[in-house]
């Protein structure tokens, strides 16, 4: 059995909240100069040309990306040999993304109240999602969540009689729908499987996958190409404006589900699409 402190998660989530709002990773970087080098029209051009500068310069500043520094998802791997030491695990954590955001001039976005709203101040709670694993280690990745991506989100609890084709037409009826709202150029997150609930969470998992990787299964690999195809006909583009990168990355994980169902959810992130992950 291994100890950790919490004072060690908490210094770790702190860090990962400001190096996730103010660095892209590197494959989401390379994924955005790859489209720009395949793009040929002049205004499409000119907004990734846009966006390449602004996360070079958030790098070379340590600065934001985005004005919207998102709301705080937490997910933490837990291997079953740990023992975690001297306070409470969800207010740990929820103490470094309060100090995260305040120590890094993070914008503080979250409510207090779905409908009665009511800034909570310091950005928190955090959503956090647990998982236990074996090992004696603690995985943490930081993902902030805009919310003009997130709202354009959607889950769809299909009949088996949907097939193939009813995903691939929810997927791009989904992707239409937001146009230049999300930000474009984007990532999707295709979660099908699971339960109403468990479909959700696999989507927001699937737009943290590296954008470099695929599934690795060769049927959804294949179908993730597809679709990525598809959605770039589209013709939407870098902010709306038309082109050929309406998506830079579009990643799908599975789960087995009911005999009765096929409840599929697509999650979209703006081109900044940031997540950064620390092993303790």
């Amino acid at each position: 059995m291994r100890e950790i402190q919490v004072q060690q998660i908490i210094d770790v989530i702190e860090r990962l909240c400001i190096d996730a709002n103010n660095h892209l990773p590197e494959d989401v970087k390379c994924a955005i100069k790859n489209c720009r080098a395949c793009e040929d029209g002049k205004i499409a051009c000119g907004v990734l040309d846009n966006i390449i500068e602004n996360f070079e310069i958030a790098d070379n500043e340590n600065l934001p990306i985005c004005q919207d520094t998102g709301m705080a998802c937490v997910f933490l791997e837990i291997g079953q040999d740990v023992h975690i030491v001297g306070g409470d695990l969800t207010e740990a954590v929820n103490e470094g993304v309060r100090r995260g955001y305040k120590n890094g001039y993070l914008r503080k976005s979250v409510v207090a109240d779905p409908v009665r709203r009511g800034n909570t101040g310091d950005n928190t709670p955090a959503m956090i999602y647990t998982e236990i694993v074996p090992g004696d280690k603690i995985k943490i990745t930081i993902g902030p969540k805009g919310f003009g991506s997130e709202n354009m989100s959607a889950v769809r609890m299909f009949k088996p009689s949907a097939g193939l084709q009813g995903i691939k037409d929810f997927i791009i009826e989904t992707v239409e729908a937001a146009g230049p709202n999300p930000c474009p150029p984007i990532v999707i997150g295709v979660g099908i499987g699971g339960t109403f609930d468990k479909a959700a969470l696999l989507a927001k998992k699937a737009i943290m996958r590296p954008l470099d990787t695929s599934n690795p299964d060769p049927y959804y690999a294949d179908l993730e190409k597809e679709m990525l195809e598809k959605v770039n006909a589209l013709g939407i583009g870098p902010q709306g404006f038309g082109g050929k990168t309406t998506a830079i990355g579009l990643n799908i994980e599975v789960l087995p589900t009911h005999i009765a169902g096929m409840p599929c959810a697509i999650n979209i992130n703006c081109h900044v699409t940031r997540h950064k992950t620390e092993v303790l």
